[in-house]
Formats: C-alpha cells, sequence, structure tokens
C-alpha cells in the first residue's frame, strides 16, 4: 500500500458511507450502537493479523506484501465504521481529535 498525500475527506467519506448504506437500505441497522459493535469485530480481526508475531515480526510486516495489504484492509474497516459512529452520533471528528490532542499533551507533558 503506498502511501498518499491527499487529505483525508472526513465529511465526503461520511457521505459516500451514508449513500453506500442508502443504496442496500441499511438505515434502520446504521445504530451507533449496531456500528460500535461493527467496529470491535473489525478491530480484532486486525488484531488477529498481529497475533502470535514477535513484535520483530510485528514492525516488518510491510515486506509481507499479501499480510500488509490485509493490514490494509483491516485499518480501512476500523476507520469506517469509526467514521460513521461519529456520523450517526454528531461528533466532529477533527474537533474531536484536536481536542483529545490537546488534553493528552497537558495529561502526558515531554520530560
Amino acid at each position: 500500500m503506498g502511501t498518499s498525500n491527499l487529505p483525508l475527506d472526513i465529511a465526503g467519506l461520511q457521505s459516500r458511507l451514508r449513500a453506500f448504506a442508502a443504496a442496500r437500505q441499511w438505515e434502520p441497522y446504521q445504530t451507533p450502537k449496531n456500528l460500535a459493535m461493527a467496529m470491535v469485530v473489525e478491530a480484532a480481526e486486525l488484531v488477529e493479523i498481529f497475533q502470535w508475531l514477535t513484535p520483530e515480526e510485528s514492525a516488518a510486516i510491510a515486506s509481507d506484501a499479501a499480510r500488509h495489504q490485509h493490514l490494509g484492509e483491516e485499518i480501512a474497516d476500523v476507520m469506517l465504521y469509526l467514521l460513521q459512529i461519529a456520523d450517526h452520533s454528531g461528533v466532529d471528528i477533527a474537533a474531536a481529535v484536536e481536542a483529545k490532542l490537546v488534553k493528552n499533551g497537558l495529561k502526558y507533558p515531554a520530560p
């Protein structure tokens, strides 16, 4: 997987996800609770990729093209569910991330 220099269009992705769900008539199932549960399942699939790997093997995952691609797919699944949870819950992701970074900086100051 290559590195994209394009900014992540959160609102655009959320709109595409809403359209995707609408086209399949999934809206009744797209509740924050259901989306959070589905995200946890995807997070478990992400963890499974690293299960039983040594720290060194996990750090070198990019050297295995198939495993690296699978990793990207599972990261995307988790991210897409997070975007949907935020969208359906009215959370501004950019603002929430910025606020959390500031809070973490205060909680864990650099030495």
